[in-house]
């Protein structure tokens, strides 16, 4: 039974088009017993979706995509705008607490354009959580794809000091440049550090048939219209909820 780990709803703002209860209902429909929120730096919608989780008999996972400062999340210089991305997942009660703890401190000590964490954080608030590496912007795929592969061991395994549960994250959406290569990178770096591999679709909404909606929502985050041939879209309409098959046949070639 497949898991989706990596979903964004309507409270990733202008980001996500999933509303929870059609996603929780897709979710049973699909026949899976459990399912993530993993909104981008906060967690507005955590008590819904565990609302609604429960009524459906569905198993939630409360998470987040949380943005981690390269360095200090005190440091606010123009080489702080593009923090790393870092997907936790709470696996208790501990890890609730900390999640809570985490954002909060992201948006009141080390909020720069977004809410940011940094390695003390993360240090300090760690109980209870899972840990991926993230989608491409993640500070272990950066460092792989800019060829730095010593330093991205490192930091993977600081990670996995940390949170004790650090998996390595891949996935596959077309047309994304290197993203090929940072899949291969990240499995090499899976058999030599012997760190797990996670499989997840980086979920913005529920149906294929809905992509043309979320690239209007798009367009009204960056100030676009459809019409701009250069505006910032998804790669392709892969980023619905899939179905276990289909996440199968997407990564058929590494069960596990």
């Amino acid at each position: 039974m497949f898991t989706h780990l990596h979903v964004h709803t309507e409270y990733s703002l202008l980001d996500g088009l999933s509303r929870i209860g059609p996603l929780v209902q897709r979710t049973r429909e699909l026949g899976m017993d459990s399912l993530a929120i993993t909104d981008h730096g906060a967690l507005y919608g955590a008590i819904e979706f565990y609302t609604e989780c429960q009524n459906a008999g569905i198993k939630p996972i409360i998470g987040c995509e949380v943005y981690v400062a390269q360095g200090s999340r005190h440091s606010k210089t123009p080489a702080d705008k593009s923090p790393y991305h870092l997907t936790l997942l709470a696996t208790d009660n501990t890890g609730y607490r900390n999640l809570l703890q985490l954002v909060t401190k992201a948006h009141l000590e080390g909020f720069y354009y977004k809410p940011r964490v940094d390695r003390e954080l993360l240090r300090e608030h760690c109980g209870g959580l899972i840990a991926l590496s993230g989608c491409p912007t993640a500070e272990v795929p950066r460092l792989l794809l800019e060829g730095r592969t010593q330093e991205a061991k490192e930091a993977a395994m600081w990670y996995q000091d940390i949170f004790g549960d650090f998996f390595l994250e891949l996935q596959r959406h077309e047309n994304i440049p290197d993203l090929t290569r940072l899949n291969d990178a990240l499995t090499e770096l899976s058999q030599e550090t012997g760190l797990p591999l996670v499989a997840t679709n980086d979920c913005h909404y529920i149906h294929q048939e809905d992509a043309p909606f979320q690239d209007i929502l798009i367009c009204i985050h960056t100030n676009t219209n459809i019409y701009d041939d250069k505006r910032l879209k998804m790669s392709d309409d892969s980023y619905y909820l899939k179905s276990t098959r289909e996440m199968e046949d997407l990564f058929a070639d590494l069960p596990e």
